[in-house]
């Protein structure tokens, strides 16, 4: 499909003089997107832009936190939400030069519905810029199937993803290795308190998964050059601030022509959608199947592990209780612990993986995971990719 052109994008109608609500903005597309440039540290080269909706100019549902507001309470968040990804492509590709990279944000309540038709044809269409969907650790929590989903399909047609406001939750350190985003964006708060215990222990996961991973580290709320140098000390190479631009329109983009400038790590399909059960998962990521008696000593390693714990996940899933009774001590152990657990039982819904048991405990300092298939065999691994990999085929069973 070839690229839209700037004429192609749907043109705003008038609307009367009533009173606007959601419902006219969404029906009329009356949304129009302020970009900021996100630029690169060491350079100050421009990386990306993100944009940022505005409702309609001088009406209450102008800033975006009112037209959030409202349009959650008439039941319109997530149509909102794809209409402000379609305007922010459309707006950008209307740019004298185009932005490098596009960052837009995605409300978790947007994650279930269906793409639109429009976002769909922009998304394949020969865009002349990379997509960067963020996420809060929202989304994580409470839509994670959804999530995998979407940061699967992404990958597939070469954009990105970023988790956004990182630091600001200890649920967004906990999914770090599920997620494994493109972009880890440091809340803002940890540039304002660099000293503060909580801040490097934040950036000290924060370290390792870019070091692991490839992940590009950005700093917001970057307001002067003293911040600039903060954002350096804590492991951000790009970042993002009105020390580098305020909010502007895409006509008021002032981006350099030509040059290569720094991107983020190429796409990889099928990373966040592993295909089997956790067992298939494990064997192919395992050296080899563990006998029986390897059990014991791996679930006292994992609750070890996790004790004192803030970042901890547990996942889990099991058909016939007598299989796992060992485990159910341990595993109550460290649940206690754990800031997000979720285990799949035969009682309840979704349904567990049929005649397997599991087990996954990934903390920032240890990764670990039981596979059980009875009269098949046993898996014990501590490889911090493979249990990611048997999480994720947890975690797209679960709905919201």
């Amino acid at each position: 499909m070839s690229r839209l052109r700037p004429a192609d994008a749907i043109v705003v109608p008038e609307v009367d003089d009533r009173p606007l609500d959601v419902a006219t903005i969404v029906q009329h597309r009356l949304v129009t997107p302020v970009f900021q440039p996100i630029v690169d540290l060491a350079t100050g080269a421009v990386v990306a832009v993100e944009a940022l909706a505005r409702g309609p100019a001088g009406s209450a549902l102008e800033r975006p936190d009112q037209l959030f507001a409202a349009a959650s309470r008439d039941g319109l968040l997530g149509s909102l939400d794809l209409l402000c990804v379609e305007r922010a492509i459309e707006c950008a590709l209307e740019a004298v030069i185009a932005p490098p990279m596009l960052f837009v944000n995605a409300e978790p309540a947007a994650l279930n519905r269906p793409i639109s038709a429009r976002l769909l044809e922009l998304l394949l269409s020969d865009l002349p810029f990379r997509i960067v969907t963020e996420y809060t650790e929202r989304a994580l929590s409470s839509f994670p199937a959804a999530l995998l989903r979407i940061a699967g399909q992404s990958h597939r047609i070469g954009n990105g993803i970023a988790l956004d406001d990182v630091g600001a939750d200890p649920m967004s350190l906990a999914f770090l290795p599920f997620i494994e985003p493109d972009v880890i964006k440091l809340d803002m708060h940890l540039v304002r308190h660099p000293s503060a215990p909580s801040t490097a222990q934040v950036c000290a996961v924060v370290a390792a998964t870019a070091r692991c991973t490839g992940a590009v580290v950005l700093a917001e709320g970057i307001e002067t050059s003293a911040d600039v140098e903060v954002a350096r000390t804590l492991g951000a190479t790009w970042g993002q601030g009105w020390h580098f631009g305020r909010p502007v329109e895409a006509a008021d983009l002032r981006l350099p022509a030509g040059g290569p400038v720094p991107a983020i790590r190429e796409a990889r399909p099928g990373l966040h959608q592993p295909v089997g059960s956790p067992f298939d998962v494990a064997v192919a990521g395992a050296a080899g199947p563990a006998p029986d008696t390897a059990i014991v000593p791996a679930l006292e390693r994992m609750s070890a592990a996790v004790t004192g714990e803030q970042h901890a996940v547990v996942l889990g899933s099991y058909c016939d209780p007598g299989e796992v009774a060992q485990w159910l001590p341990y595993i109550e152990r460290v649940t206690r612990q754990a800031i997000y657990t979720s285990v799949l039982r035969p009682d309840a819904s979704p349904e567990p993986f049929p005649g397997e048991s599991s087990l996954v405990v990934m903390a920032p300092g240890h990764a670990a995971a039981l596979c059980r298939r009875p009269r098949t065999g046993l898996v014990v691994t501590e490889s911090r990719n493979t249990v990611a990999a048997i999480g994720r085929v947890l975690l797209q069973r679960l709905a919201p």
